[in-house]
């Protein structure tokens, strides 16, 4: 029998979000990058590897919910957030897939103050080299996706 705490088999572990800032006029695409990494709020565990991008999993994830979680931790407003439901990318981990989703900041400006609270920073993509391979590829995969 199946303890009622444990994710039922099948079912993806834990989601992950990458949050961004994508200027409006210039296109300018900054990401938010925490202590642990570019993944909100959980870094991946060692031997994850990004699936390729043609992965289709059994169950799709809508990051409405993991974006209202996301405003609240960060202490931003409703609609501070804006769900790109067109994004998905998936991780294969010891623990099972992981699916990686995407929001937007909706602010003309990135909320530099939310990023100063929580003890990260906004990057470029050209200023990603410390974070791994995955992470590194997840961002490759969002930049081509915000901006075809």
């Amino acid at each position: 029998m199946q303890n009622s705490l444990e994710m039922p088999a099948g079912l993806p572990a834990a989601p992950r979000l990458i949050l961004v800032h994508k200027q409006a006029t210039s296109g300018r695409v900054r990401f938010l990058c925490l202590p642990k990494g570019i993944l909100a709020f959980q870094p991946l565990p060692e031997l994850s590897a990004l699936r390729d991008e043609g992965y289709s999993p059994t169950v799709h994830m809508h990051p409405v919910a993991l974006v209202r979680e996301a405003e609240l931790r960060l202490g931003l407003p409703e609609e501070g957030l804006i769900p790109d439901g067109e994004f998905s990318a998936w991780v294969d981990t010891p623990a099972g897939d992981v699916p990686v989703l995407l929001a937007l900041f909706s602010g003309i400006d990135p909320p530099f103050a939310v990023a100063e609270r929580c003890r990260g920073r906004f990057i470029a993509l050209t200023e990603a080299r410390h974070l791994s391979d995955v992470e590194r590829n997840l961002l490759r995969r969002v930049y081509e996706h915000l901006l075809g």
